[in-house]
């Protein structure tokens, strides 16, 4: 005779009855369960890798890139991806983008050595950021890298390594504007109200040693406004023209850089994230139409590039993981511990993860804060959360955690754990192993009179 399994044990609690169709606890609050991630048991992928364990879904970074395509190759006759290193650069990531076709985006010369070792052609690497060594700017300079200039003084530098080079450099400047958005995004990069960015392009034309090949701009960071980009479409297009009448000289792109938001929820948003964020349909439109209805020739209408980061991998990442304790705090409220702290999920800083049980669990929730296990009181993943109860052991799955976590992330209490990719046939591959005590004192050295 079968025995059956012993019910869970559910605390009483009382809840205000809302309107609407009720349980024994009010509004039903069944919750979403994530058993698997690509086919892949979480059970499985903890047993095998560790807990906690990032997953990045190769399914997913593909098809999120084929949408964007779908969006801009359609609008627009000429579209250009450049993969945005700092976004998430473990080569094998890198390498998925480059195989869609993306150049690679980078802000430093460790990145951009890293974008070479990756394979990416010199001449298909944007050079980003303020802070280029004039080592960093000879050697993209003899490689036929793409440089945009953020400031006066890095003009300066390359106009004088200009002159010993056995290239010529190619150029864009970053401009900064006013588009609608608040705060304005004027550290990088040169001012386009103030007359600045017009005075960069000039100096530079006049300077006769510089190819000036294009114009970027990179308006801010999770813009839920596509019209943004229209009102910076149409500066950077009213820029190319001026360049055509006072020079005669044409502009081979118009580089929209990135910002696009993801589907994550920001903090102190008052609806989730996957609700209003943006399709890459309605970015594609407003700046595409800015760019066609532009006075700039149509029979050279520049290539148009992105450099779309968080919106294309924030979807394909997750983190599993286990429960290590529940506390009641003084107040009465259920707090959570669980093995992710905010060191390996920066982001928890700015975002409402969504976190969910990895196995069937009760339709009792409560408010609930959830801790990571570092001995810091802001060690915070989710502050307040309707949350069902999960015991001891039990897993979860937190989502849309890939972008800038593992390149933001840091050793700190904990060491970082390892990262698993699934491949489109649902073949698991560790990406970047798990740290040990031996890799962190590698690089360490004791003074002699100390051991």
């Amino acid at each position: 005779m079968a025995t059956k399994e012993k019910l869970r044990y559910e605390r009483p609690v009382i809840n205000k009855i809302s309107a609407g169709v009720t349980d024994k606890f009010g509004m039903s609050t069944k919750m979403e369960v994530i058993k698997e991630i690509d086919n892949v048991k979480v059970t499985d992928l903890l047993k095998e890798y560790g807990s906690p364990v990032f997953v990045v879904s190769e399914k997913t970074i593909r098809n999120t890139v084929s949408e964007i395509k779908q969006a801009f190759t359609t609008r627009y006759p000429k579209v250009q991806l450049a993969w945005s290193y700092k976004t998430n650069y473990l080569n094998a990531i890198c390498q998925i983008y480059h195989s869609e076709g993306s150049w690679a985006e980078v802000v430093s010369g460790f990145e951009y050595d890293k974008a070479i070792a990756n394979g990416v052609a010199p001449n298909k690497i944007i050079f980003n950021g303020p802070d280029k060594s004039k080592k960093d700017l000879e050697k993209a300079i003899n490689n036929g890298s793409y440089i945009h200039i953020d400031h006066f003084d890095e003009l300066y530098d390359i106009i004088s390594l200009s002159k010993t080079t056995k290239e010529r450099p190619k150029v864009a400047i970053r401009v900064n504007m006013d588009t609608g958005i608040y705060p304005q995004w004027d550290r990088f990069g040169f001012n386009y109200e103030n007359g600045e960015a017009w005075n960069a392009l000039n100096r530079i034309m006049l300077s006769e040693k510089l190819d000036l090949i294009g114009l970027h701009t990179h308006i801010g960071t999770y813009i839920l406004t596509p019209d943004a980009y229209g009102v910076a479409a149409s500066k950077l297009s009213e820029l190319a023209v001026r360049l055509d009448k006072k020079f005669n000289h044409k502009i081979k792109y118009i580089d929209m850089g990135g910002g696009f938001a993801s589907k994550n929820t920001l903090k102190g948003a008052y609806l989730p994230g996957k609700d209003t964020c943006p399709t890459f349909d309605q970015y594609a439109e407003a700046i595409t139409n800015a760019i066609i209805n532009s006075e700039i020739d149509p029979q050279n209408m520049p290539t148009l590039f992105l450099e779309t980061g968080r919106a294309l991998i924030d979807d394909a990442g997750y983190i599993a993981g286990t429960v290590l304790a529940n506390k009641r705090l003084a107040n009465g409220r259920r707090s959570m511990i669980v093995d992710t702290g905010v060191n390996m999920l920066f982001t928890s800083f700015w975002y409402e993860h969504e976190i969910y049980p990895a196995q069937e669990v009760s339709t009792h929730t409560e408010d609930t804060t959830i801790y990571g296990p570092l001995c810091m009181n802001i060690d915070i993943i989710r502050s307040a959360i309707n949350f069902p109860l999960l015991n001891k052991g039990d897993n979860y799955v937190l989502k849309r955690v890939g972008a800038y976590n593992m390149t933001q992330w840091m050793q700190f209490i904990t060491l970082r754990p390892n990262i698993v990719l699934i491949d489109t046939e649902g073949k698991t591959h560790v990406i970047r192993e798990s740290e040990t005590n031996e890799t962190m004192v590698a690089l360490e050295k004791v003074p002699k009179h100390l051991k």
